[in-house]
């Protein structure tokens, strides 16, 4: 008997590259991968997708779609940035790998302009210039990737040192300011030995930091208004 092929469509390669996205990261993606877990031939995937790059580019636009879903915030630009950052943070932690598949994709897809077009949408009352205007998204959207990115290659490394040595990460850590001398580590180590560390990726970092950009163009206008 003639062995069935497995049913693919569009959603379920998607579905199955948040995957593998998820196991072993965007480093170790492949499409002959993809193909394997799909259970088809790599040449059937590119009747979907004309390349890796293609897929990656269907993938950020599915991210932007999700933000643009969740994202509701009809207050003032401020209001709206605070929303919109915060929901930008919320969808990408849920989605492995889904800054980098951000940051190395053009706007060449619907939702991603659509993405694009209303985070635009959240400054335009101001009075700042339309270059400021665009700076003030790039900027915020940059906090927001960098953040979440740091945080998952964070956790990313914490795993793989604790699989490879004994030692806990942080005792290697003591140790190595241990041995520096006070004028080249001092106030790192005593940061370091406080806790002040451990505050990284957290939700009190990530207000801290969003409140840190809203003042600066809070600034920016009070200047233009001048």
């Amino acid at each position: 008997m003639k062995k069935q092929q497995p049913q693919i469509s569009e959603d379920k390669i998607l579905e199955t590259s948040w995957e593998l996205l998820g196991e072993n990261g965007i480093e170790k993606f492949s499409m002959r991968r993809l193909a394997d877990r799909l259970g088809i031939q790599a040449p059937s995937l590119y009747w979907y997708f004309k390349s890796k790059q293609n897929l990656y580019q269907r993938l950020a636009n599915q991210i932007s779609k999700i933000i643009l879903d969740e994202f509701h915030s009809e207050g003032d630009w401020k209001e709206q940035l605070t929303e919109l950052a915060v929901t930008v943070r919320s969808v990408l932690s849920r989605y492995p790998c889904s800054t980098q598949l951000m940051m190395m994709t053009l706007p060449h897809e619907p939702d991603i302009i659509r993405f694009t077009n209303r985070m635009l949408l959240c400054v335009e009352s101001t009075p700042l210039k339309q270059e400021q205007k665009m700076q003030v998204v790039t900027t915020l959207v940059n906090f927001v990737f960098y953040f979440v990115l740091d945080d998952y290659q964070h956790e990313r490394n914490i795993s793989v040192m604790l699989k490879e040595q004994s030692e806990l990460p942080g005792e290697q850590m003591i140790n190595l300011l241990n041995s520096m001398s006070d004028s080249d580590a001092g106030l790192f180590r005593r940061m370091f030995t406080n806790g002040l560390f451990e505050l990284m990726g957290t939700d009190e970092a990530f207000d801290f930091g969003l409140k840190l950009i809203l003042f600066g163009v809070e600034r920016v206008i009070e200047e233009q208004v001048k």
